[in-house]
Formats: structure tokens, sequence, C-alpha cells
């Protein structure tokens, strides 16, 4: 927190629940190691404190870590002849301690669980008036999704919605070089021995891990930033007279799935650096009326509403024959003043008789910023890759 308060007076001001989040580049950073610690340490100081998921992976290190924490029992699910383990929030909630340690806020839990999403369960805490110690590695973050695919090659499927995040009290960033974490690997401190070779050669790279080192340092930095202007804010609003006019960012959404996609987690960027409110704007036109447009367009339409909904938006639906004058409408009546448009040549959502949105919406502003994100470029990235033990999902 930006104002020196510590995760311990967070805790035994119990209201709602609070979260804190330790953020790493990658496996290895010894983000569970570091979150056992401070259970065993804010046991000793008298906190009710209990394990409701925490992954090993088998690291003796982090497993004398554990000691005599209490571990909530799990729950076993069958799925597909196997059975899986996963954290059985309705025990943690009734067993009610004052802080539990949830590990992967990015895993997808299993089919038959209370919540589809790890984070989910975190959130129902939170509610339940129980705080919580977690972790996620930087390339889960779902706006960080395009950068991590056009940077490193690597397709993250398991994602948490930056509004999760910023939700945190504390976030912590265990920063460690890519020569150390490469090492450590070496010594099979992360992955086992018939791993090592294809970690280090695929993910586990210099230039992967220092970008993504450069990531968690960015996110870290845009919390601490976060916490500081919300503390100003407060002191604004029980001082009128020195009241700020709070910027709010307008995503101006197509039913071009590609593109959209990439404005979106841009757009959720921005607002999260900024501090601000940000919307989800989408014109229907006659001509992409429901009877009209196209199933697949539709389709896609719909999933980028849900996407924008996971990041945070507020999604408006609007009607017009004029997307540009629509915008600027809306624009001007939430005080919108940033408004951000994707650019691509393969949308006819851009084009009409009249000139392209773009091209309109930049000559009748105002006082409307416009920025016109490109996509990035249309090539295969140079290491390809699903989510998974060498993208570094696990701790």
């Amino acid at each position: 927190m930006a104002d020196g308060t510590s995760f311990l007076e967070l805790v035994r001001q119990r209201e709602r629940g609070k979260l804190k989040l330790y953020i790493g580049s990658a496996a290895g950073t010894g983000k569970t190691y570091r979150m056992l610690q401070e259970a065993q340490d804010l046991r000793r100081r008298g906190i009710d404190v209990v394990v409701g998921f925490v992954e090993t992976h088998g690291r003796e290190e982090t497993e004398a870590q554990v000691g005599t924490l209490e571990l909530v029992r799990r729950s076993r699910l069958e799925y597909r002849n196997v059975v899986l383990e996963e954290m059985d929030v309705d025990a943690v909630v009734a067993r009610r301690p004052q802080v539990a340690l949830v590990d992967e806020l990015a895993h997808t839990n299993a089919p038959g669980s209370r919540n589809g999403k790890r984070w989910q369960d975190v959130l129902l805490l939170l509610d339940e008036g129980i705080s919580v110690i977690s972790a996620v590695n930087v390339q889960h973050l779902e706006s960080l999704n395009d950068v991590v695919e056009e940077t490193i090659g690597v397709t993250v499927r398991e994602t948490v919605p930056d509004w999760v995040v910023a939700q945190a009290d504390q976030v912590v960033n265990l920063d460690i070089s890519a020569e150390d974490l490469r090492q450590r690997l070496r010594e099979g401190k992360i992955y086992r021995s018939d791993k090592i070779e294809t970690a280090l050669t695929n993910f586990f790279t210099d230039d992967n891990l220092s970008t993504l080192r450069e990531l968690a340092l960015r996110e870290t930095a845009s919390s601490v930033d976060r916490s500081r202007e919300e503390v100003v804010r407060r002191q604004e609003q029980s001082t009128p007279r020195a009241r700020k006019t709070v910027d709010r960012v307008m995503a101006c959404l197509s039913s071009n799935r590609a593109i959209s996609r990439f404005l979106l987690r841009k757009a959720s960027r921005i607002a999260g650096r900024l501090n601000s409110d940000w919307y989800c704007v989408y014109v229907q036109t006659p001509a992409e009326a429901a009877d009209k447009i196209d199933t697949s367009l539709q389709r896609h339409l719909v999933d980028n509403i849900q996407l924008a909904q996971s990041l945070g938006a507020e999604v408006v639906k609007l009607q017009g024959d004029d997307v540009p004058e629509t915008l600027l409408r809306f624009a001007a009546e939430r005080g919108v003043t940033l408004a951000m448009v994707g650019q691509t040549r393969k949308s006819r959502w851009y084009r009409f008789t009249r000139g392209s949105v773009v091209d309109r919406l930049l000559a009748k502003r105002g006082g409307l910023d416009v920025l016109v994100v490109s996509p990035p470029d249309e090539r295969t990235p140079r290491n390809h890759q699903a989510s998974g033990t060498d993208a570094g999902e696990s701790e």
C-alpha cells in the first residue's frame, strides 16, 4: 500500500476481506514459498491463517515451509476417469479463518466446481470477510494476452481479469534476474529433470524472461500508482473544492473480432494506468441489426462483449445510423476524454460513403482525444506454444 499500511493491519480491519497478491515473471520466482513464509509469520502474530490451496510441485524447500500450517481439505472431482483435487471454497468459508492462502489465481477449476475459475473463488472468500494471499504470473493478466503472444510467442489460455488484480490491497513483485532463474531451473528447483532442457530452450530464454520481468515490474508500479491515486481521490472527495475531473476512456467496439480484442486489452491497460472508469461502446447500425448481421459476426461480437466485461468495462450498446455522431454524443454525456478506435482495412464498420469512422471522429472530436490503435503484425510468433508448464503457468 502506498500509505505504508501493513497487511497485518489490513487484516485486523476485517470487513470485506483484504487481498494481497504476489506477482512473478515466471515459475520459480518463489511466490508460493513467500506466501507460506508470510502465513507462518502471521500465525506467530496471532492471526488465524489456513492453507486453502497451495501447490508445492514437489519442491522440498517449498514443502518444508508448509510445516504445521492447517490445510483445509480439498474437494475431489472425477473428470474423464481422472480424480482431480481443487480448493473446497465452501469448506474454507465454513472454517472462517482470518486469512486463507490460495495459490495460482489464474487456475481453471475442474468441471463440477462451484466456480469456473480460482479467482472467482477468491472473490467469494473476500465477500465472506476472509482475507486472501494469492499469487499469479504476470503473463496471465488478461490485458497482456496479446503482448505476451506477440513478444514471446506464447498463447496463454488461463487468464485473470485486470479488474481483479486492481482490487488487490497489496501487490508485491518477486523480482529475480533471468540468469538466476535459469540457474534455479538447471539445479532442478523448478521442474523435473526431464523437462529442464526443453524449458531452457523454449520458454526460459534470456529474452523471454527479461521481457516478463519488465512486465511484472511495470504492473507492480502501476498498482502502486493506483493506490496513491486512490488516496488522493479520497482526499479530494472530502474537500470538494480541490476535486479534479477524472478522465474516462471509451473503447469503440466493432464486430471485427481480431482488432476488437486487441483494442479492448489495450484500453484496459490505459484505463488501469489512469485509474479511471472505462466504457466499451458498440453502435449498432441498421445494417447490423439482429436480423441482418452475419451469424459469425454476431458470435464474435458477443465474445468481445464478454471479454470487455471480464476486463472491467461498462458495456454500452447504442443504436444509430451515424456512428461517429452517436459516439461523440455518448462521450459528451458521460465525460469521456479519450476514445480508442481500431484501424483495419477488413472491417466494414469503419467505412461509409461519408468517410471512415476514424476520420470523422478526428474531424469532429472537439475536446475528445482519439487514439487510433493498429493491430499487431499478422505474423507467426517466433516460438508459438500453448500455455502450460513451459509457459510458466505454475509457481
